[in-house]
């Protein structure tokens, strides 16, 4: 696990260097993430389930269920908790933000995949459908700020989109057993799929190359923010679903998509509703750069 940290690490700090020497960046690194979101990702998800076995379809519904109660617990928090981490009332939006919502499409998918197994990532993909509803109905409203009245928020073809088309072919292809998918369709979209992990991180290591200094160190708020993002929620949400009975495959999995770090939609939704990105910028960044260490250690110790 720890050269599978490791290695997904060296390739965020190449993408640091690149983004520094001016290989990636602006309009490359947009393109770049339009392509990685809305081709080789659903592309990596579709072929989860043509690895030669399919994954098994008795987990869809628990894992439906296990992801919606998660997300429940953790608007609960992102409503209540950030009051209390920071004086200024225009961050809490952001912390919220950055307390329920995890990097599931870049981060995890890969660390998922390298913990148990490229099959797991049909497993993510399926808790990955509550948090893109999530995202772009609660997590607007954080961003957007609680008391602010906007039209409707929510914009419906996210539910449409590739990686969400993606995520429910893949669970009728499960649900079906359809296990003769043949291998021009399968080798092409496991080979498309591959681009995503190296591709994903090195646009991760050229957005931090973006950053000031000073936003690279963090501050108090920044800290409390991560350690609950990466270890306190993460165990918190691991052991209140063990307690509800939720078998300890389910539970882990959910635990490990939990434990990842802030979400990049923070960052864009702040942009496209013309907030300051500074506090979702930083601890985007502080998140991604812990979660190289939290993450082992909670698969070491706990799972």
């Amino acid at each position: 696990m720890a050269v599978v940290m490791f290695t997904l690490f060296a390739l965020v700090v190449v993408g640091y260097v690149a983004g520094k020497l001016g290989y990636l960046g602006g309009d490359f690194d947009r393109q770049l993430s339009r392509l990685v979101i809305n081709i080789t990702c659903p592309a990596l998800i579709l072929s989860s389930a043509m690895t030669g076995e399919l994954p098994d379809r008795q987990f869809i519904l628990p894992l439906l269920l296990i992801s919606t109660l998660t997300y429940i617990v953790l608007t609960a928090v992102a409503f209540f908790l950030p009051r209390y981490l920071t004086k200024r009332r225009e961050d809490e939006g952001a912390i919220g933000f950055a307390l329920m919502f995890g990097n599931v499409g870049f981060m995890g998918y890969p660390v998922v995949a390298s913990i148990f197994g490229h099959e797991a990532v049909f497993y993510a993909a399926v808790l990955n459908v509550v948090n893109t509803f999530a995202v772009f109905t609660v997590g607007t409203v954080l961003i957007t700020g609680k008391n602010e009245v906007e039209g409707n928020r929510f914009e419906k073809k996210v539910l449409y989109s590739t990686p969400m088309l993606a995520a429910y072919l893949t669970m009728l292809i499960v649900a079906l057993r359809i296990d003769n998918i043949p291998q021009f369709v399968s080798q092409p979209l496991t080979m498309l799929g591959n681009i995503t992990v190296p591709a994903a991180l090195l646009i991760i290591g050229s957005s931090m190359s973006q950053l000031s200094l000073r936003s690279l160190m963090g501050n108090s708020t920044v800290y409390m923010t991560t350690t609950l993002r990466l270890a306190v929620l993460p165990l918190a949400v691991h052991y209140l679903m063990t307690a509800l009975g939720f078998s300890p495959f389910v539970v882990n999995i959910n635990t490990v998509v939990i434990a990842m770090p802030v979400a990049t939609y923070g960052t864009i939704l702040c942009l496209k509703y013309e907030k300051d990105t500074t506090m979702i910028t930083e601890v985007t960044f502080i998140t991604t750069l812990l979660s190289m260490l939290t993450i082992p250690l909670l698969v070491t110790f706990f799972l």
